[in-house]
């Protein structure tokens, strides 16, 4: 049977959720509240899973669950429902979502970092940032203040540890300048000129990569997301049902194979700048490298945003907030006539400037004397 998490007030029987400016439960009917119990100190580390073993289907079973989720017709997010809810909004679009009778096997979780911001911190930074676009429309902004409620969902992300330990060859390049005589304006003149000396190397550099994070979800442009970094990962919490009260949680749609040729693609950059840095000198070739990677393990992460969807004269506009830090991104949206209006203003300075320099020049050639 699928395990459900619901946790009624000690009071009233009604949902408690969690409040992310006092970490604890929060019944909103009565307003009674809970802590949240501390992990013990044998639980205080977030396991890391051989991935390996997940790639061969060999996980035990007590690291899979069973969600009940739909995807958005409109935009593909991997909606969650809990056992109650049958119809409900996109989180990502705002569009009309309805549950299916499916569910879909995933890993689970093993970390979560907790909403640090509630809702009216993370509108309040959203509205600040939306007051800063001087060209968006002033209708969007009062509707974004006076609009719907945010939702607060945790986006999936996978992190990897691996050690890495590569060969290369290349060369190194070390500047020097030769003396060389050169006719300018009909005269002879002496230039130093740059060249470079290379010198073939080979080497080997080797590193420990530590939570390289990769985003599982694609329900929202990955220039938003990546616009939320940085997340202190170091307070991240083991897994606990509690943090997820009052919140949603999207299912991952980057499977663990694909969310790893990305973390490659991360490692690899870092091992180039390694290899530079090893190859030293004033400019570096690098020819081939050839990379081992071992004792590959993952987990599956989830961290907090805040979203907003907003549709207005026939369009959406998607903000999202990083639920710890208040970092804001989301779609531009321009204002027509402010731009139109911009353009005029401009025009007018440009013409009034044109118009006061053309003064002075003709008061200058009016003042010069005559007698010479």
């Amino acid at each position: 049977m699928n395990e459900t998490h619901r946790f009624p007030c000690e009071q009233c029987g009604a949902d408690y959720r969690f409040d992310p400016s006092t970490s604890e439960l929060v019944c909103d009917h009565c307003g009674h509240s809970q802590k949240v119990e501390s992990t013990g100190p044998w639980e205080s580390d977030i396991r890391e899973l051989d991935f390996r073993a997940a790639m061969d289907n060999l996980l035990p079973l007590q690291e899979m669950e069973d969600l009940r989720v739909t995807q958005c017709p409109n935009c593909g997010a991997e909606v969650e429902f809990d056992p109650d809810t049958h119809a409900t909004e996109c989180p990502f679009c705002a569009t009309p979502v309805v549950a299916d009778t499916g569910t879909h096997r995933q890993i689970k979780p093993k970390g979560v970092l907790p909403f640090a911001l509630d809702e009216n911190a993370a509108r309040g930074a959203m509205n600040d940032w939306l007051g800063r676009l001087w060209f968006a429309p002033n209708g969007l902004k009062e509707y974004a203040r006076k609009g719907r409620k945010m939702q607060g969902i945790y986006v999936p992300y996978w992190t990897f540890d691996a050690h890495t330990r590569s060969a290369y060859s290349g060369a190194r390049g070390t500047v020097y300048y030769e003396t060389r005589t050169v006719m300018r304006d009909g005269k002879r003149q002496q230039v130093q000129v740059a060249k470079v000396r290379w010198t073939p190397v080979r080497g080997r550099v080797a590193r420990f990569f530590d939570d390289v994070l990769v985003l599982a979800s694609k329900s929202l442009p990955k220039k938003f997301t990546d616009a939320l970094e940085p997340w202190d990962l170091s307070r991240l919490e083991p897994y606990r049902p509690e943090f997820l009260a009052g919140f949603r949680a999207e299912g991952y749609q980057v499977d663990l194979d694909a969310g790893f040729v990305e973390a490659r693609h991360i490692m690899d950059r870092q091992i180039t700048r390694d290899i530079k840095f090893d190859i030293g000198g004033d400019q570096q070739r690098i020819t081939s490298v050839d990379t081992q990677v071992s004792e590959v393990t993952f987990k599956h992460v989830l961290l907090p945003v805040w979203l907003a969807a907003y549709k207005f004269r026939g369009q959406t506009y998607r903000f999202v907030v990083n639920g710890t830090t208040g970092r804001v991104q989301g779609e531009r949206p321009w204002s027509i006539w402010k731009i139109a209006l911009a353009v005029i203003i401009g025009a007018i300075v440009a013409g009034f400037v044109g118009y006061m320099l053309s003064q002075s020049q003709g008061d200058v050639s009016f003042s010069m004397p005559t007698g010479y």
